[in-house]
């Protein structure tokens, strides 16, 4: 199935046929990507009375509850509520799903501290303003070892709060990064790159997003991509979501 659609002037074409998932699937057990000392995902066959909701058990049916984390168990979106003392939720914030969307690529710069970081120079030689509405930032290098890998303690790298004030400058409202945040793992409650980003508690930007724990294989080509972002409808500040890119062709 094809569809036709316009960006800045240029006509595109986009075959639905030809999805491109860039989340992390979720697993029972250890083998995902984890973050923040969250505890593993787990899907629970429930048990009522001689009833155990598992075909392997015996029953007609599955039927388990899950427990897990958003911001800590793999690709989730966000919205200002993840900040916020007043209730915002990702259910009522995300209320369109299909954006222009530039995937581009970088190497985190080593600072002085030895932290690695997406500095507002690199982001300025790449993205410009009114490019796209969304932005995917894929950290170099790039392995399929971001798939489950556990962050927690290990500092990763993370965006400087200056470089996001030039996202929201260029109309960026939708950001997607393949790291458990946009935030130094610890920073003391700080959070400098999630105010900027939603303006909080100035300017709320309300209909924002944040989508971490993204992962972007070697093979897909840094460009203009049209995104579409599914989420869960949680009534929370977080959901676990599922990104998907199609390539666009000028016609």
């Amino acid at each position: 199935m094809y569809i036709q659609t316009q960006h800045k002037g240029q006509n595109y074409q986009i075959n639905l046929a030809s999805p491109i998932d860039i989340s992390l699937p979720l697993n029972d057990g250890l083998e995902n990507v984890n973050c923040f000392y969250a505890p593993p995902v787990e899907f629970i066959p429930l048990i009522a009375g001689d009833f155990v909701g598992s075909t392997e058990a015996g029953s007609p049916v599955n039927f388990k509850n899950v427990r897990l984390n958003p911001h800590g168990n793999g690709t989730h979106t966000e919205c200002v509520g993840h900040i916020a003392k007043k209730k915002y939720t990702i259910h009522k914030s995300l209320t369109s799903f299909h954006f222009f969307a530039k995937l581009l690529s970088l190497y985190p710069t080593t600072t002085d501290n030895g932290d690695r970081v997406l500095l507002p120079a690199q982001i300025k030689e790449v993205f410009s303003k009114e490019e796209a509405p969304a932005i995917i930032i894929r950290t170099l290098p790039n392995d399929h070892y971001k798939r489950r890998t556990n962050y927690s303690g290990a500092n990763p790298p993370y965006l400087h709060h200056e470089a996001v004030e030039y996202l929201v400058e260029c109309g960026v409202q939708h950001l997607l990064i393949d790291l458990p945040s946009v935030d130094r793992e610890e920073d003391g409650g700080k959070l400098l790159a999630h105010r900027a980003f939603w303006q909080y508690p100035t300017v709320i930007r309300e209909n924002a997003t944040i989508t971490e724990l993204i992962y972007v294989p070697n093979e897909i080509r840094d460009g203009l991509y049209f995104l579409n972002i599914q989420i869960a409808s949680f009534e929370m500040d977080a959901s676990p979501s599922k990104p998907i890119l199609y390539e666009l062709n000028t016609i």
